[in-house]
Formats: structure tokens, C-alpha cells, sequence
């Protein structure tokens, strides 16, 4: 048996290197590889804002005083770091545990129920980032005082 002529033979994928400053502004993350990202990103804010967390939580239940004191970081701010910036900084921490606790659903999802089809993966991404932008808006809405 011969081997097909090299003009008969299907063309074979060219993998190349990419190179950061032509490639990656145009390349396009599909939504599930920008909620996979995104988890992380999510997971990482929480762990480092671990600190503030911690605080947040110790000052707002210790005494009526510390309460006092802690919404008036929130309203006024403290030392050189102004009410809004605090605000900000918990909101940041409020869609880092609604994103990573929705993704974090839908990968247990998708373990549990082997859903791991690219329209699945895409769909539920596309829920999971809908979600936690929308519930973060609804919550940073009322840390603002919106409602």
C-alpha cells in the first residue's frame, strides 16, 4: 500500500506559540474559559482581602460601640481612606463570594450530572456570569444606599 500524494493528504492543524502583544487582544476566551478564570481571580480576592473580612465581621458584632464605629468607616471613612473607597472595596468582596460560590454550583453541577458538553459549558457560564453581575448590582445597589 502506497501513501497518499502530499496534495491528497488533509491539511493538519498549525500550532504556533502565541505571542502576547499581537495574539492575546485579539484572541476571544469563550464565556466558560472567562468564568473558569474568573473563579480564581474570585478566589484569590477573597483570600487576600481575608484581613478586612475578618475585621468587617469582628467589628460589626463585638459591641454596640464597635457597630457604631464600623458603619461610620462605611459612611465617613477612616484615616486617609474615604467612606466610598471601603464601600467599593466590600463590594469587590461581595462579587468575589457571589461568583465563586455560583461557579463553584456550577462545576459541582457538572460533576456530579458529567455535563460537559461545550453547549452546557457555555450556557451554564453564561448563567453563572448573568447571576453573579446582576446579584452584585442588586447588592452593591443597597451597600450604596439605592434602596
Amino acid at each position: 500500500m502506497s501513501a497518499p500524494s502530499p496534495s491528497t493528504r488533509p491539511k493538519r492543524p498549525e500550532f504556533r506559540n502565541i505571542n502576547a502583544f499581537t495574539d492575546l487582544p485579539t484572541y476571544r476566551l469563550p464565556a466558560a474559559g472567562i468564568v473558569s478564570i474568573l473563579h480564581r481571580v474570585s478566589g484569590a480576592v477573597m483570600f487576600l482581602l481575608m484581613p478586612f473580612i475578618i475585621w468587617m465581621f469582628d467589628t460589626s458584632i463585638s459591641s454596640e460601640l464597635s457597630f457604631a464605629r464600623f458603619t461610620s468607616v462605611f459612611n465617613i471613612g477612616v484615616g486617609f481612606v474615604p467612606g466610598w473607597f471601603v464601600k467599593l472595596v466590600a463590594l469587590s468582596i461581595i462579587w468575589a463570594f457571589l461568583h465563586h460560590f455560583i461557579a463553584g454550583l456550577r462545576h459541582l453541577w457538572m460533576d456530579m450530572r458529567h455535563a460537559v458538553s461545550k453547549e452546557f459549558g457555555k450556557s451554564s457560564a453564561v448563567v453563572t456570569l448573568t447571576l453573579s453581575i446582576g446579584l452584585t448590582v442588586v447588592l452593591g445597589a443597597k451597600l450604596f444606599g439605592l434602596y
